[in-house]
């Protein structure tokens, strides 16, 4: 049996305020969309309009205007018996998202090797202990929180170096190193959530 949604720690703010600038159905959307974005509505939990309508203390039609505009998003899929679950990334999802990374954020290390201004980097360079500490929290892996200040000090190096192609090689390896890592952490998820089924059954 689906898990349902939690909605009790969102928060979908003054209702009424939101009414003025943007229609209910779409705040409603926005909130539901950053929580699924943000995994506070984790993926295969159940969305039940008619209980998003109740905690909200709303009518259901703004939950169902959001619901199918979630839907439309590819953020979650109707089920046979009715209701909807939020849908996980999936491997090609991943994929492609670091594919994409890795060329739009590789072109514009490009650019910035040709175009900077040398005193747009001081201030870069003078945060640079700050970034790691910040890396080190939001990664978790005190290695791969290491690697990755390597990283970025070598994309700065080429950077003020003005070597175009090595500042793109240097961001699209560390894109792709962290994709490596996110694929890792999918799959053991993965075998995770296999092994509870099997435990389970």
């Amino acid at each position: 049996m689906k898990k349902r949604a939690s909605l009790n720690d969102l928060d979908f703010g003054p209702l009424q305020a939101f009414q003025e600038r943007k229609s209910l159905g779409e705040h409603v959307f926005e909130s539901l969309k950053q929580a699924i974005i943000r995994g506070k509505i984790s993926a295969n939990e159940w969305l039940v309009e008619s209980h998003i309508a109740e905690t909200l203390g709303i009518s259901r039609t703004p939950v169902r205007e959001a619901i199918h505009k979630l839907e439309r998003e590819g953020l979650i899929e109707r089920q046979p018996r009715g209701g909807f679950t939020v849908l996980g990334l999936n491997r090609n999802d991943i994929e492609e998202t670091f594919g994409l990374r890795s060329l739009l954020e590789g072109y514009a290390a490009r650019l910035a090797a040709v175009k900077h201004k040398p005193f747009e980097l001081k201030s870069l360079e003078k945060k640079s202990d700050q970034i790691y500490r910040y890396r080190e929290m939001i990664l978790k892996e005190q290695e791969f929180a290491s690697t990755s200040n390597l990283d970025h000090k070598k994309m700065l190096k080429y950077i003020r170096k003005r070597d175009a192609k090595g500042a793109e090689r240097a961001v699209k390896d560390h894109i792709l190193r962290g994709q490596e890592m996110v694929l890792k952490e999918y799959d053991k998820q993965r075998l995770d959530q296999a092994e509870q089924v099997l435990r389970n059954d």
